[in-house]
């Protein structure tokens, strides 16, 4: 059963060349359509997944904040009406932050959503036009203004590690950034994705990504920052308030159960993993054939879930709670977690454990995805 719902809207008026999450460019949408189908995507996943209260819907994208407030409205209450929604439910929404995207916040709100994720992106013109932005740091601002008026928690997002970025200029820029008083920040290193344009750039060697003993000193920074304007990480690279925190992400990263819906959108619900079709046409016609838009579903085993949960676990600041995580899955805690490489890191300053829970350091954080395949044992990802 699943506490969580996640919709994604696939569409974009331009596609950035960092990018690579399933966003496509139309000269025209048919809202109606698109109406009735998602409506049909999530019936279907009701059927299978219901049963409990959402604590938290989300939609991403794309750009969800090009989805009609009307829309967006229709969406919320099929969901209501079909699981119930839980007291304090965060309804979070994806958007861009352009004028007029910012001019339907007053009716977004009304239609339900209480949390919008902005996509700031930099806060220099230059660097929004190297990151392929539309809008211009003027007009975003003005966007964030419209957005802490009508929604009660309003998360940044920015891209940093950006080629020729200095420790100084990102101080500046992320002070600024802490200085307009949001409770959550989300702050991505810039990463060079197979697929993307930014790829074929790098590869043609149009620019040179920053190195890594600068980008490393550039998430040190960043720490230090946030922490100091109470704002730390409570995740690799997000950073609240207390009680800030994105519950819906926290569900991923908790190894929850959330349904999805839309193209190319990923669900985990009842021991099963599902996926939609990428394609918007694509995931359309497997709405009219099958009424839902399910390309794979796929059964997960007790080792690959236990894999997940520790991967996406040991991304979160609270770190893991071994014990229930092996009680949960009816395995011992020495086959989640390698406890002699564990203990060795420990010594080193880059995990720690506390009574049953364990996690990575300030220090261990930069070489996560080092240190995953380190503590994770290899015949439990492997599974």
């Amino acid at each position: 059963m699943a506490r969580a719902l996640y919709i994604h809207w696939p569409f974009c008026l331009k596609k950035c060349p960092y990018c690579d999450f399933n966003s496509h460019v139309r000269d025209g949408v048919d809202h109606g359509l698109w109406r009735d189908a998602l409506l049909a995507d999530l019936r279907h996943e009701a059927e299978v997944a219901g049963g409990e209260a959402l604590e938290s819907v989300f939609f991403g994208g794309g750009t969800p904040s090009l989805m009609p407030p009307a829309l967006v409205a229709d969406l919320l209450t099929e969901a209501e009406r079909l699981w119930g929604f839980a007291d304090g439910i965060e309804i979070t929404l994806e958007a861009n932050p352009s004028s007029v995207e910012a001019a339907k916040f007053a009716a977004l709100a009304d239609a339900g959503v209480n949390r919008v994720s902005l996509g700031l992106q930099a806060l220099d013109d230059e660097a929004l036009r190297f990151l392929g932005r539309l809008h211009g740091v003027a007009e975003s601002l003005a966007a964030l203004d419209v957005a802490q008026k009508h929604f009660g928690r309003v998360s940044c997002d920015l891209i940093y590690a950006r080629p020729g970025q200095s420790v100084k200029d990102w101080e500046s820029e992320l002070s600024r950034a802490l200085g307009f008083g949001t409770g959550h920040l989300s702050l991505y290193q810039l990463t060079i994705e197979p697929g993307t344009r930014f790829a074929t750039m790098v590869r043609e060697r149009q620019f040179d990504p920053l190195d890594d003993d600068a980008a490393a000193d550039l998430f040190t920074l960043t720490r230090e920052l946030t922490d100091s304007a109470g704002i730390p990480a409570y995740e690799i690279s997000n950073h609240a308030r207390i009680g800030e925190e994105s519950r819906h992400n926290l569900a991923y990263w908790r190894y929850q159960d959330y349904a999805g819906i839309g193209p190319g959108a990923h669900g985990r619900r009842n021991a099963a993993a599902t996926v939609r079709h990428r394609k918007p046409e694509n995931w359309l016609e497997a709405i009219g054939r099958s009424g839902h838009g399910i390309a794979e579903e796929r059964a997960l085993g007790r080792a690959e879930q236990a894999s997940e949960a520790m991967l996406m676990g040991l991304r979160l600041g609270e770190g893991i709670d071994l014990a229930a995580l092996a009680a949960r899955f009816a395995m011992t805690p020495d086959s989640l977690c390698e406890a002699d490489r564990f203990a060795f890191y420990e010594m080193q300053g880059l995990t720690w454990r506390k009574g049953p829970r364990i996690g990575v350091t300030e220090a261990g954080m930069p070489l996560l995805d080092a240190l995953l395949g380190e503590l994770v044992p290899a015949e439990l990802v492997a599974s």
